[in-house]
């Protein structure tokens, strides 16, 4: 999908800062305000613009392990998929969900409190999974960098 330079702009605005109403950020697009609107409203209907939420540190609440979770499934059960995935989505400390071509079929990213609470949950929640057949937990140490904002 195509957009202009001018999407682009209102884009970049609100990448930098998501909280703008439609008259600070047409200000700062340098477009009148109706315009603004009309445009978000068409890259809202068009897909490209899909929400706006809040995002809360789950570390400033406590949690302090990451987690990321690679399985591989045994696929001789032609459900093994949706019914991982389905009970997957039950555990609340998991965060995301992605399914992959190759050797791992799911990446789990989980958090919990402390290590006693991950091995709580681990031992409790994923190890009750159905259909793994492999496992390989990745700690998380630090975020070098993060994709919340496109190259626009």
């Amino acid at each position: 999908m195509q957009i202009d330079a001018t999407d682009r702009r209102l884009l970049r605005q609100l990448q930098a800062e998501p909280t703008l109403g439609t008259a600070a950020l047409a200000g700062r697009a340098g477009l009148p305000e109706a315009t603004c609107w009309r445009r978000l409203d068409r890259l809202r209907a068009r897909g490209i613009l899909r929400g706006q939420q809040a995002v809360i540190d789950w570390r400033a609440l406590g949690w302090t392990v990451e987690v990321s979770l690679r399985v591989t499934l045994d696929k001789t059960d032609p459900r093994a998929f949706d019914d991982f995935i389905a009970a997957a989505r039950a555990v609340p400390e998991v965060l995301e969900i992605q399914t992959f071509l190759g050797r791992v079929d799911v990446r789990l990213n989980i958090i919990a409190r402390d290590i006693a609470d991950y091995r709580r949950l681990y031992r409790e929640r994923i190890l009750t999974l159905p259909h793994i057949a492999d496992l390989e937990a990745l700690m998380h140490v630090a975020d070098i960098k993060s994709g919340e904002h496109l190259p626009l």
